[in-house]
């Protein structure tokens, strides 16, 4: 087939139409810990300064081989370079809005806040630990709750002994706040 037939998108419009929504509401600031803001910045560097010239030689030398349609270390280099470079966007827009603030430096506060660890008690007895930490350094898994979730939503403001409604998808529960602190977080 002729290659007048044929069209490559070098362009990132087709990715940007299968890119999922923000993870982050409109209109909200991007608040984030050191130690997530950290994580985000060393993902851009490794990006930046690592896999992106060491792809752009590989699909360099791949275009140098000939026929470029059926050569699959081109075809699959220009996809994955679209994949990085719509990784190091997002990454750049996400830190140049980011506003870092520290919970180590809020001291004793018995309010939630951003950056705060509480410790809830559920109806059933068991007690968890949670969080509150940015939408990019989210981690339920390890107790990192995102500030916008449901869950620190209903923490918020909320004190230490103040029992709060969760609302779920079986009802309502309630949570009784066991401790608030506020200290450095490690994200993974």
């Amino acid at each position: 087939m002729s290659k007048a037939f044929t069209k490559e998108i070098d362009s990132n419009e087709a990715d940007d139409e299968l890119q999922p929504a923000p993870l982050l509401p409109a209109g909200v600031k991007n608040y984030i810990t050191p130690t997530g803001y950290q994580h985000l910045k060393d993902e851009l560097d490794q990006l930046w300064r690592v896999e992106r010239p060491v792809l752009v030689q590989t699909i360099t030398w791949a275009a140098s081989n000939g026929d470029r349609s059926e050569n699959g270390d081109y075809i699959y280099g220009k996809k994955r370079l679209r994949e990085i470079d719509k990784r190091i966007r997002f990454l750049a827009k996400r830190l140049d809005h980011a506003e870092v603030i520290d919970p180590a430096k809020r001291g004793t506060c018995e309010q939630i806040f951003f950056g705060a660890t509480v410790t809830v008690c559920r109806q059933d007895g068991v007690k968890y630990i949670y969080s509150i930490v940015g939408v990019d350094e989210a981690n339920p898994a390890q107790g990192l709750i995102s500030w916008v979730s449901p869950l620190a939503r209903a923490l918020l403001k909320a004190r230490a002994k103040d029992v709060v409604t969760l609302q779920v998808p079986s009802g309502a529960e309630e949570l009784e706040i066991i401790g608030v602190v506020y200290g450095e977080i490690y994200c993974t």
